[in-house]
C-alpha cells in the first residue's frame, strides 16, 4: 500500500472516530442537563404554604422542596392575573414589555419565543398538564396553534374530593409524560394546576378536610371576620391541599426514576388568592407569591431561606442557563430577567445578592366590564420593604364597573358578603377596600403593613421614599420602552380580546345583549351607578 493511501485512511479513520467521540460527547451532555418541573398553582398567595408557618393549610410536597432546597421570601410576579402572569414566566418579559399579551384574554403575539419551545429546539422532550398559558389564543405566523407551555397530557383522570376541583389526575398525566421520554433525553414539563381557583364547594374544608374555622390564626382586616370568610378560607386551602398533594406523588415518581437528584422543581402560583381586593390587583398580597426550589445537583446548599427579591421574569433566564443554552441563540426576545444561578451556587441564607433589592410590577386590561373596553393601569415597585403604586386612571373602578358586576373580581361568598353588607349600610370601609375607587398615588410600608392598610402616599415624612421610588421606577420602564411611560399607554386597550363574545361587554351589557359572565354570582351587579 502506498503510503499517500496509508495517511488517507488513518486520517478517514481519525476523522470517523473523531466524529464519534464528538457524538458521543454531545449525547452525554444533554442526557446531563437538567430535567425541569414547573409546578404552578393557580390562585395561591403566599405565605398559605405550611413552609412559612401557615397552620391552616398543609403542604408536605412544597414544605419537602423547600426543605431540601431553597424557600423564598420575596418572590413576585409582575402582573397579578392568570394569562400575563404565566406570559411572564414563559417569556423572562414584564407583561408591558409582551404587547397584546400583557392583557389577560388576550392574542399571544407571534414574535415572543417562550423557554418551553426553545428548550425543545434544544432538543429537550416536554409536555404539561391542565392549564398552561390561558386563557388567550396563541398561534404562529402561519396561523398553527402554538402549544406555549408544551403539548398537552390530560388523558387519566380521577374522581375530585369536591365540586370545583378537576377531574384531570395531574400526577398520573405526568407518569404518563415520563414514559414517553428517551432515557438519553432531558425533559421539561409543566404542572398547571387548577387549583384554588374558583369556583369551591362551600364548606368542604371543613367537612372533607376536617378543618375548623378557628384554624385560621387571622382573617385579613379588608374583610369582616366571621364565618361566611372563613369558611370560604378553608375551602380555598383545600383546594391549596389538593394541589400539593399531587406534587407529592410527582416527587415519588421522581425518585422511583432515580431522576430527583437531577431535577430542577420549581413550585409557585401566578397570581393571589381569588378574593377581594387580592387576584387582579397590585398589592402586597396579589403579587407576593409563594415560591420553593429544589435541584440537588445544581444547588450548591439547600435547606436555605432567601430574601433576595425575585421576579417571575427570572425563571425563563434560569432554565435556560441551566440547560446550557446561549439566550441570544435561543430566538427569545431579549430579557430583563436574571438567572437564578448565582443563588444557586452560593451557601448563604437571607440576602445572597444585594443587587436583587427590587422588583417591578403592574397591569394594564384585565377583566372585561368596563366601557370601551379600559382596564385599570398600574405601575408599581417594591423595594427595601416598601411598595409604591402609579394608579394612571383613577377615575376608573380599580375592580370593575358596579353595574356589570365588578368582574375583575371573582364571584365567592367572601365578596357576595361585603356587597350585602355595604347595600345594607353596614361596615362600608370594606366595600371600598375592596371595590372603591383609589387616589393616584399609595404608598405603604408593607414589612410593617403587609395588608397594605394605611397609604402614606401623602405623608410629608415618606415625599423622599415615595419620590425616590417612583424615579427608580420610571427609569427603568422607560428603559424597557413600556408604552404606558413613553406616552402611548392607550395601545394596550386597542388590542382585542381574543374571544370575540367579550369585546365591547359593558356596551352590550347596557343594550341587555351581553353574554353571561361565568365568574360573578347575580348578586354581585349593582342596579345603579354609585358615584
Amino acid at each position: 500500500m502506498k503510503k499517500q493511501s496509508v495517511f488517507l485512511l488513518c486520517a478517514i479513520i481519525g476523522l470517523l472516530f473523531s466524529e464519534n467521540v464528538i457524538q458521543a460527547e454531545s449525547t452525554t451532555a444533554k442526557a446531563s442537563r437538567p430535567n425541569i418541573l414547573f409546578c404552578i398553582a393557580d390562585d395561591a398567595s403566599f405565605p398559605h404554604m405550611g413552609a412559612y408557618g401557615c397552620s391552616w393549610v398543609k403542604t408536605p410536597g412544597f414544605d419537602r422542596v423547600a426543605r431540601e432546597g431553597l424557600l423564598f421570601t420575596n418572590a413576585y410576579t409582575p402582573n397579578a392575573k392568570c394569562a400575563p402572569s404565566r406570559a411572564c414566566i414563559l417569556t423572562g418579559r414584564n407583561s408591558w414589555q409582551l404587547k397584546e399579551a400583557g392583557n389577560h384574554m388576550a392574542f399571544f403575539p407571534p414574535e415572543f419565543k417562550t423557554y418551553v419551545e426553545a428548550l425543545a429546539d434544544a432538543g429537550y422532550v416536554v409536555g404539561k398538564t391542565a392549564k398552561g398559558w390561558a386563557p388567550g389564543s396563541a398561534v404562529d405566523a402561519n396561523g398553527k396553534r402554538r402549544d406555549l407551555a408544551g403539548p398537552t397530557f390530560n388523558q387519566q383522570k380521577a374522581k375530585p374530593p369536591a365540586t370545583g376541583i378537576s377531574s384531570i389526575d395531574y400526577a398520573a398525566n405526568f407518569e404518563q409524560f415520563l414514559k414517553t421520554c428517551p432515557q438519553d433525553q432531558s425533559w421539561c414539563f409543566w404542572y398547571g394546576g387548577l387549583e384554588p381557583h374558583r369556583r369551591y364547594e362551600y364548606g368542604s374544608g371543613v367537612k372533607k378536610a376536617g378543618k375548623k374555622t378557628s384554624d385560621i390564626d387571622r382573617v385579613p382586616s379588608y374583610w369582616p371576620d366571621n364565618e361566611v370568610i372563613r369558611n370560604d378560607m378553608l375551602d380555598y386551602a383545600f383546594e391549596i391541599e389538593h394541589f400539593d398533594q399531587h406534587l407529592v406523588r410527582m416527587l415519588k415518581s421522581l425518585e422511583e426514576r432515580n431522576q430527583l437528584d437531577n431535577t430542577i422543581i420549581v413550585v409557585t402560583a401566578d397570581n393571589g388568592m381569588p378574593f377581594p381586593r387580592v387576584k387582579g390587583q397590585e398589592y402586597e398580597r396579589s403579587n407576593h407569591l409563594p415560591l420553593a426550589i429544589m435541584w440537588k445537583q445544581g444547588i450548591k446548599t439547600g435547606d436555605r431561606v432567601i430574601d433576595d427579591y425575585v421576579s417571575f421574569i427570572d425563571f425563563a433566564p434560569t432554565f435556560v442557563e441551566a440547560a446550557r443554552l446561549n439566550w441570544e441563540q435561543t430566538g427569545m426576545q431579549p430579557t430583563a430577567g436574571r438567572s437564578l444561578t448565582d443563588i444557586f451556587e452560593s451557601d448563604k441564607s437571607g440576602t445572597v445578592n444585594p443587587k436583587r433589592d427590587h422588583v417591578l410590577i403592574g397591569k394594564e386590561r384585565h377583566d372585561i366590564g368596563r366601557p370601551h373596553d379600559w382596564g385599570y393601569p398600574i405601575r408599581g415597585i417594591v423595594k427595601d420593604g416598601m411598595l409604591y403604586l402609579k394608579n394612571d386612571e383613577p377615575g376608573r373602578w380599580p375592580a370593575g364597573n358596579p353595574e356589570t358586576g365588578y368582574l375583575n373580581c371573582d364571584g365567592s361568598p367572601t365578596k357576595t358578603t361585603i356587597l350585602e353588607l355595604r347595600r345594607d349600610g353596614k361596615q362600608e370601609q370594606f366595600w371600598q377596600w375592596a371595590f372603591g375607587k383609589r387616589t393616584a398615588e399609595e404608598l405603604y410600608s408593607i414589612q410593617d403593613d403587609p395588608e397594605c392598610m394605611k397609604n402614606l402616599a401623602a405623608l410629608p415624612k415618606f415625599q423622599s421614599i415615595k419620590n425616590a421610588l417612583k424615579e427608580q421606577m420610571h427609569a427603568e420602564l422607560t428603559a424597557q420602552k413600556d408604552p404606558r411611560v413613553l406616552g402611548n399607554g392607550s395601545v394596550f386597550e386597542k388590542y382585542q380580546y381574543s374571544d370575540p363574545r367579550t369585546r365591547n361587554f359593558y356596551q352590550r351589557y347596557q343594550k341587555g345583549d351581553a353574554p353571561k359572565a361565568g365568574w360573578v354570582n347575580k348578586s354581585d351587579f349593582e342596579s345603579g351607578p354609585l358615584d
